[in-house]
């Protein structure tokens, strides 16, 4: 109870800082309440230097409820529809995802990004921008300034993908006749799901289409978020042997501390929300699970931006957006390679 009553200030101001958030993120899906949460955690930090009593609580906001909004993404996965979809998309959300983390570590090393920030932009380019960014950081350990520069640099990625994608799609040729194909390229080439949604809509908008290419995208972009699962515990696998290597008497490789359990509960929820949905039961009951889990993502992202250091985020901005464009432009080129090759478009 001691416990409680120490974190329950900062609890409360990521939670005040949050709702407002939440509330323009639906007004403008295309920033998103994640963004403008740590945007306004920022801006707020720059004034509020001493947290006091405060500063416990915005730690544990950014870590636990963090992690507790990665597990409750689980209700949001119907395994079934993500593997029968996943059969078309599976090839293409591999190469994409590949071909991010391998440019992610090149560039790590020829222009010295830090290592953290790497895989955090690599990952969240290439998986579900933030959802994969805020499953990532606990298991790198990675901090909030880190992870305030992740986001930032996909958030920006996010809007030109948003804006320009369905621009591309009509110059390159893609069918308008049908939204399959630019659904599954909005699936696999942008990495946020208010951004997929964005530019399915807008192609739909574009062709009446009705919800067609929506609902493609949507799906491929889920059985993407699939892959926070092996990336998750590959991570977590090198971080513990690394350890090892470091200090052999006191880190020895254990699968148990590699292994993140608020993953492990997230396929459980996944796993769950399969068996209902088999068994009849609507899509719609595990909707408000899905609904609290962005809204305690938007609660981590107020917190993350309390702890950020924007003087710092700005020093240090210049190459991982470098490290962000790459990515995101491999990540596009390869899409739309693949489906080509594959005969999609």
């Amino acid at each position: 109870m001691e416990s409680i009553k120490k974190k329950l200030p900062g609890i409360l101001t990521c939670f005040i800082i949050a709702v407002p958030s939440w509330l323009l993120g639906k007004t403008f899906p295309i920033i998103g309440g994640p963004v403008i949460a740590i945007l306004a955690g920022m801006l707020i930090t720059m004034v509020w230097k001493n947290k006091g009593n405060a500063e416990t609580g915005i730690k544990w906001t950014s870590k636990i409820i963090l992690q507790t909004a990665v597990v409750l993404l689980g209700f949001g996965m119907n395994l079934g529809v993500i593997l029968q979809t996943g059969k078309q998309s599976l090839p293409i959300i591999v190469c994409t995802i590949s071909t991010s983390l391998i440019i992610a570590w090149i560039l790590r090393k020829v222009i010295h990004v830090p290592s953290n920030t790497s895989i955090l932009v690599g990952v969240g380019s290439s998986i579900c921008g933030g959802s994969a960014i805020a499953a990532t950081a606990p298991v790198i350990d990675a901090d909030d300034n880190e992870v305030a520069q992740a986001i930032s640099v996909i958030f920006f990625f996010n809007v030109l993908a948003a804006i320009f994608f369905p621009i591309l799609g009509k110059v390159i040729g893609f069918d308008t006749t049908s939204g399959g194909a630019f659904g599954i390229f909005a699936g696999t080439a942008i990495n946020d799901t208010s951004s997929v949604t964005a530019a399915a809509s807008t192609w739909d908008s574009m062709w009446n289409l009705g919800s067609e290419t929506l609902n493609k995208a949507v799906t491929v972009k889920l059985t993407r978020t699939l892959a926070i699962i092996p990336i998750t515990l590959g991570l977590s696998a090198i971080r513990a042997k690394q350890a090892a290597k470091d200090n052999q008497k006191t880190n020895g490789f254990s699968l148990k501390r590699a292994f993140p359990m608020f993953i492990l509960y997230f396929v459980i929820a996944a796993i769950i929300t399969t068996i209902c949905i088999h068994m009849g039961v609507s899509a719609d009951v595990f909707a408000p699970l899905k609904e609290l889990s962005k809204f305690l993502i938007i609660m981590a992202m107020a917190a993350i931006g309390l702890n950020s250091n924007v003087i710092e985020l700005i020093k240090t901005g210049g190459k991982p957006i470098i490290l962000g464009a790459s990515c995101w432009a491999g990540i596009t080129v390869v899409s739309l390679i693949m489906q080509h090759v594959m005969g999609i478009w």
